[in-house]
C-alpha cells in the first residue's frame, strides 16, 4: 500500500509539473486605412506579455488570409490591430463569426473599431464603431467595474496619455463596460464630439454566441503598451478569450 502511494505520489507530481500548452491568439496588423506607428511596438509587447505568461502564444501576420475556418482551427482567439475594409471574402467573414461563436475569443485594439464600416455584423462583434477622437492628451480615466478581474488592479482610476476615441453604433446595453473617459479631465466643448455625449466608453467586454469579446480603446502611442499596468490588462483579457481567466462580461 506504501509502494502503491509513492507511485501515485509521484505520478501525480510528473502531471503537475508537466508545461501548460499555450493557447494560440492571431493578432492581425493590417492596414487597409490609415496606419498606426504604434503597431510594431504593440506586436513586440504582446509578444513579451505572452512569454512571460507562459500561457499564451501570439502569431502575428499582415495576411489576411489566414482568416478562414481551416486556418482558425489552429488557433483559441484573433485580436485585430486593423484600420479599413479588410480583403476579404464574405466566406471568411462568416468563418470568423462562427469561430467567435463557436466558443473561441476575439480581442481588439485601438483602431479594431475603425475597421469594416461596411459589414454591420462586425460592429456587432466588436460593439462599435470609431466616430472620431476629440482630444489627444493626458486624461483620467476611470475603472467603470472596479471588481472586475481584467482592470481592477487599475482601479479607481488612473491617467494616461493617448488619443481618445468616441464612438457611433455603440451596442450599450449589450457590453459590459469596463473602463470609461473621466469627462472632468479633458475640454468638454472640444470640436468633433459627439453632439450630446456624456458618457465615453474605453474598453468593455461581452458574449458572443459560446464565444468571448474585449476591446481596448487604448495604445495610439508607443509608450501605452509600455505602461505595466496596460501590459496586466491585455494580459488578463487575452487570458479571458483564451478561456483562461473567469470576469463577469454580461451588461451592466
Amino acid at each position: 500500500m506504501f509502494r502503491l502511494a509513492m507511485i501515485l505520489g509521484l505520478f501525480a507530481a510528473t502531471v503537475s509539473a508537466q508545461p501548460v500548452t499555450p493557447k494560440r491568439i492571431l493578432y492581425i496588423t493590417h492596414s487597409a486605412g490609415f496606419r498606426h506607428q504604434s503597431i510594431p511596438h504593440s506586436v513586440v509587447a504582446l509578444q513579451v506579455i505572452a512569454a512571460a505568461s507562459r500561457k499564451l502564444q501570439i502569431t502575428t501576420s499582415e495576411d489576411v488570409s489566414l482568416l478562414n475556418a481551416a486556418t482558425l482551427r489552429n488557433y483559441d482567439a484573433v485580436m485585430f490591430y486593423t484600420t479599413g475594409e479588410l480583403p476579404i471574402s464574405d466566406q471568411q467573414k462568416q468563418d470568423l463569426l462562427a469561430f467567435v461563436r463557436s466558443g473561441k475569443g476575439f480581442g481588439g485594439v485601438h483602431s479594431a473599431t475603425d475597421t469594416f464600416y461596411k459589414w454591420p455584423e462586425y460592429a456587432n462583434l466588436i460593439g462599435g464603431w470609431f466616430n472620431g477622437h476629440p482630444w489627444t492628451q493626458p486624461v483620467k480615466i476611470t475603472v467603470a467595474d472596479p471588481t472586475n478581474p481584467l482592470v481592477a488592479h487599475l482601479a479607481p482610476s488612473f491617467h494616461l496619455r493617448d488619443e481618445i476615441y468616441q464612438f457611433k453604433n455603440f451596442a450599450a446595453g449589450r457590453v459590459r463596460v469596463l473602463l470609461k473617459l473621466d469627462t472632468s479631465s479633458v475640454d468638454m466643448r472640444a470640436p468633433g464630439i459627439n453632439p450630446g455625449a456624456t458618457e465615453f466608453p474605453l474598453m468593455w467586454v461581452h458574449p458572443y454566441g459560446q464565444g468571448r469579446v474585449f476591446y481596448s480603446a487604448l495604445g495610439h502611442f508607443d509608450d501605452v503598451w509600455d505602461t505595466p499596468g496596460i501590459r496586466t490588462m491585455l494580459l488578463e483579457s487575452m487570458l479571458w478569450i483564451t478561456g483562461q481567466r473567469e470576469a463577469p462580461s454580461a451588461p451592466r
